[in-house]
């Protein structure tokens, strides 16, 4: 074929592929009801789908300040997503069934599950069950463990010059201590001290953010083809399965030869996920998988949420006195456990105050309609449609925290002593209006481990280091792609280590 035919065919190819998009864009006119942030034409809301990859929060909190109450609409590059806002949607919401509005569907969709975890993980989430259950169950007896994983963690990954302050690169430093003190639940001694078990784990789990989005960019009938050209999990569970075979393989000879005598097993993730899966899925593949699954979800959010509460820490650092204060009483009383951990309650609210200050993401609650939907006002929301929820509007809303847009860390301490132990003011409570960890059925299982986890870190290192930002009071920007908030990747804080007293 000459240079012209190939010309013809080209732009032949190139306007069919336009005139799909165009028709798959037009399906949303159902929206049309709904006010939009942007410009709403089939085509013209390409123009606001490209803005939101850079300036989503402008254009959420745009949305909220003029639809606050109900709703509106912003676009992506293939689907258009309703946003609700304020605390009794988000309860409307949460009563919704799973066959009306789905989180299953919206996370498939999301995290293009079929080409990040493949469809098993999704159909098959006995790992969900594992973390509700056994980890919640378990993690009173091993807490010890955590503590001394983040001791080993921290003294391995931190400056020891006790003569001076050191920069740390924070990120990366704090998903390696994430990491290990995780796996030292998940897949015990000695593994999750491994490099190679590490960086498999930390390389899958961003993998799987960037895929997913990339798949995302493209228009859905493309889904497959893209999906499968960036797909790197047939190979990571492989290398997983290499790693973990002679572990796995041993347990379930172990229950063969004891008859499943629970006694017998260690008291890890890996036997737990043993103990619950059904005869299908006690297999290595299968366990391996749910493993990584598991990191994902230990690793992204929670690495992302504690580096977002190390870097508010060294913006004001006259608050290491306090928190370090309270932690040196509690565990010079307790020890380093779980129910030392419940008393720190100015570490609890310094917590809480981070994830409402500096959240992980735009849209923590998230659903698809499985068919036609009609909200309590009217609103119709078509099959097939994102609903999400707006919470970092909400999150700087004076209606709902007073002082909104200042960073008040013992803001949730505070409203304990005056109103009671009221349980919706600790770190791992979720409310209509506070929802980092999402909110109802569907909030995050593992809530509660991060949340003990992000405690015991963060008594160790105020307990054990000065800490501070090199330029006072100048927090590093955090890095927004859409909307998803990261902290600064390449943000630096001192380190000084204390002398024992």
């Amino acid at each position: 074929m000459d240079s012209a035919g190939l010309f013809v065919y080209g732009l032949a190819v190139a306007v069919a592929l336009l005139l799909v998009i165009i028709y798959d864009r037009c399906r949303f006119s159902e929206l049309d009801a709904i006010p939009a942030i942007g410009p709403s034409g089939a085509l013209t809301s390409w123009l606001g789908a490209f803005r939101f990859i850079k300036h989503a929060p402008a254009m959420v909190q745009e949305g909220y300040q003029k639809h606050k109450g109900g709703m509106f609409r912003v676009p992506l590059i293939d689907r258009w997503v309703v946003v609700l806002t304020g605390p009794r949607l988000i309860e409307e919401l949460r009563k919704v069934p799973e066959d009306e509005l789905s989180f299953d569907h919206a996370m498939r969709d999301l995290l293009q599950v079929k080409y990040t975890f493949g469809i098993d993980a999704q159909e098959y989430p006995y790992h969900v069950q594992v973390t509700r259950n056994h980890l919640s169950r378990n993690l009173q007896v091993l807490f010890p463990d955590v503590c001394g994983e983040i001791n080993h963690a921290f003294d391995a990954i931190m400056p020891s010059d006790q003569d001076g302050w050191a920069k740390v690169r924070i990120y990366p430093e704090i998903m390696k201590a994430m990491c290990r003190v995780s796996n030292r639940i998940f897949v015990g001694l000695p593994l999750c001290r491994s490099p190679e078990f590490e960086a498999l784990q930390q390389q899958f789990a961003l993998q799987v953010v960037l895929r997913a989005t990339l798949v995302n960019f493209f228009p859905k009938f493309a889904h497959p083809i893209i999906g499968r050209l960036l797909t790197n999990t047939p190979s990571s569970i492989r290398r997983c399965m290499a790693i973990l075979e002679p572990i796995v393989q041993g347990r379930l000879e172990n229950i063969e030869q004891c008859k499943g005598e629970w006694n017998a097993q260690p008291n890890d993730m890996i036997s737990w996920l043993i103990d619950v899966s059904d005869k299908e899925h006690r297999n290595l593949r299968s366990i391996c998988l749910r493993i990584l699954v598991l990191n994902f979800a230990a690793l992204h959010t929670s690495a992302q949420s504690f580096t977002h509460a190390l870097l508010n820490l060294a913006t004001y650092p006259q608050y290491c006195t306090p928190l370090r204060e309270e932690a040196s009483a509690v565990i010079n009383q307790d020890g380093w456990t779980k129910d030392a951990m419940k008393k720190l309650n100015k570490m609890d609210s310094f917590l809480k105050e981070s994830q409402r200050f500096s959240g992980t993401t735009l849209f923590p609650m998230m659903r698809k309609a499985m068919r036609p939907f009609v909200f309590s006002d009217g609103t119709v929301i078509p099959s097939g449609t994102h609903v999400v929820v707006a919470s970092s509007p909400m999150h700087l809303d004076e209606e709902y925290f007073e002082g909104a847009s200042e960073f008040q860390p013992f803001r949730f301490s505070k409203r304990r002593q005056d109103d009671g132990e009221d349980p919706q003011f600790l770190l791992a409570s979720t409310s209509p209006s506070y929802i980092p960890f999402g909110y109802g059925h569907h909030a995050c299982p593992g809530r509660f481990f991060a949340s003990s986890v992000m405690k015991a870190m963060m008594a160790y290192l105020v307990l054990n280091y000065d800490i501070k930002l090199e330029k006072e009071g100048e927090r590093p920007p955090d890095e927004w792609f859409m909307m998803n908030c990261s902290p600064n990747r390449k943000a630096e804080v001192m380190f000084r280590r204390r002398r024992p007293t």
